[in-house]
């Protein structure tokens, strides 16, 4: 074959892996738009200002949480913005001063959530997530994993932790995020692909709590999300933005967790009319069928 033949070649291939891959983000767009699951951290911001006894466990924290994102943003800026500008620059040109802000951002939002989660705000969030579900009736999966008391208030009727299922930050996650970080030096548009791979690897985490109630196994979850990969990836997406906020990002986290609790609730419910209306022989058959 002649090097203009093999050139050719290339570039027919080329061109079809890049329809592939368009046309595989085309529908990833599309099963997010459908799902409406972006909309569930906007639903979180409005759900939590709303219901004054979600506050307590994000009160509890916002002292040092809200001075370590201070410290962290503070020092990431002093000390790395203008090394990491002066990379940027060759790639980016005058647009390197916001690509710069934004991997800041995102950078100084992963330490935080690293450390933060870790030490500060575990328990917090998983009785705000526990706390959502309560009020919206889901009290028979939220027994599966904590004591529940009588009374009103949802935030009251929480009672002793039997599963946690919030695991620290991973090695792999942080290599995978390490890994991304080249992506920054192609203009925008490597900034905006960073973002979404951030987002989609932070949806696959936001219903862990609701999968160990569920006691779904690995196989369920892992089917779960592969026919649902748009939606997750929308709500982190949204999320990972929304966290990116400076000094905001504690509250974010609150709200983010009451809007997967959310989503959580409303999947909850439709499975629950889905298995009125199916036949006990046919669950029975689901069931085995897992």
């Amino acid at each position: 074959m002649s090097s203009s033949g093999i050139v050719g070649h290339v570039q027919a291939k080329a061109q079809e892996v890049a329809k592939e891959d368009y046309d595989k983000a085309r529908a990833l767009a599309a099963d997010a738009a459908r799902s409406g699951a972006f909309l569930y951290p906007l639903r979180g911001i409005v759900y939590f200002l709303s219901h004054r006894s979600l506050w307590k466990p994000f009160a509890s924290r916002i002292i040092p949480t809200l001075s370590l994102s201070i410290a962290v943003i503070s020092g990431m800026f002093f000390f790395t913005y203008l090394p990491q500008l002066a990379i940027l620059v060759f790639v980016n040109g005058p647009l390197a001063v916001l690509t710069t802000v934004l991997l800041i951002l995102n950078e100084s939002s992963t330490i935080v959530s690293l450390i933060s989660r870790n030490f500060f705000l575990q328990d917090a969030l998983l009785d705000t997530f526990d706390g959502v579900l309560v009020a919206r009736n889901a009290t028979g999966i939220v027994s599966e994993g904590r004591e529940l008391k009588s009374g009103r208030d949802p935030m009251e009727r929480l009672g002793k932790i039997l599963k946690s299922p919030f695991q620290k930050y991973s090695p792999k996650a942080l290599i995978r995020y390490i890994m991304y970080l080249p992506l920054n030096f192609i203009p925008v548009v490597g900034t905006i692909i960073f973002i979404v791979l951030q987002g989609r690897t932070r949806g696959r985490s936001v219903h862990d709590r609701y999968f160990q109630l569920k006691k779904w196994s690995a196989h369920r979850r892992a089917d779960w999300f592969e026919r649902h990969t748009g939606a997750y990836a929308s709500f982190g997406t949204v999320a990972t933005l929304l966290e990116m906020i400076p000094f905001a990002s504690m509250f974010f986290a609150f709200t983010n967790t009451v809007g997967a609790a959310l989503w959580a609730a409303d999947i909850e419910s439709k499975e629950s009319q889905m298995d009125d209306s199916t036949a006990p022989e046919l669950r029975e058959a689901a069931r085995k069928a897992e």
